[in-house]
């Protein structure tokens, strides 16, 4: 087996080996509202589920040349941001979110998503998604130049589509995950297994 000491190697190295190892990776994609009113849009994998009770959900956002993303800035800034859950029918629009724009342009222009009005915050989310998340910020945590966003889930929204008995259909949701480099992953193949008891 290869091993590899992270402190010799550069942080590009380090990433290939995360990104390429922790597979599959859920999507977050994340609505934020700068302070100038430009509604910020980006698609973040390093994301999941911090706790049920009260919910909450964890976007990293690392920095971009030494200056905190869009994103993270306008989290901290507000208070407030909407998680969306990627699928098949949405991930190629998203996809486009992920271009690098100043930050006085939104990355919803290169789109054809159509916003949506949020119920208990004000940043608003996109129709297309079968899941999102209205958050209010709960704590940052600062990890070198990555700021670990925790989000209380304030508001859930699921299309009644993928709804059935107070569970998420995952058939019929489609997530869509984060491989390396240009590559994504569908479901694929559900097994189960009985859990110890």
């Amino acid at each position: 087996m290869l091993s590899f000491d992270p402190n010799a190697q550069t942080e590009r190295e380090n990433y290939k080996l995360l990104i390429g190892s922790v597979i599959p990776r859920p999507i977050a994609f994340v609505t934020s509202r700068a302070a100038n009113g430009t509604l910020n849009a980006a698609p973040f994998s390093y994301f999941n589920v911090v706790s049920s009770d009260p919910p909450m959900i964890s976007v990293s956002v690392q920095s971009r040349a030494g200056s905190p993303k869009d994103t993270a800035q306008n989290a901290i800034e507000a208070g407030e941001f909407v998680v969306h859950v990627v699928d098949e029918t949405n991930v190629e629009q998203i996809n486009r979110t992920a271009a690098s724009l100043p930050r006085d342009e939104s990355e919803l222009d290169l789109t054809d998503l159509t916003l949506v009005e949020s119920e208990a915050i004000a940043v608003p989310g996109v129709n297309e998604a079968k899941v999102r998340f209205e958050c209010c910020l709960e704590q940052v945590v600062e990890l070198g130049g990555t700021r670990l966003l925790i989000g209380k889930v304030v508001r859930f929204h699921i299309d009644e589509s993928i709804y059935e008995n107070g569970r998420i259909n995952h058939d019929l949701l489609k997530p869509v995950s984060r491989l390396a480099g240009t590559n994504y992953a569908k479901l694929g193949e559900v097994f189960s297994l009985e859990r110890p008891k």
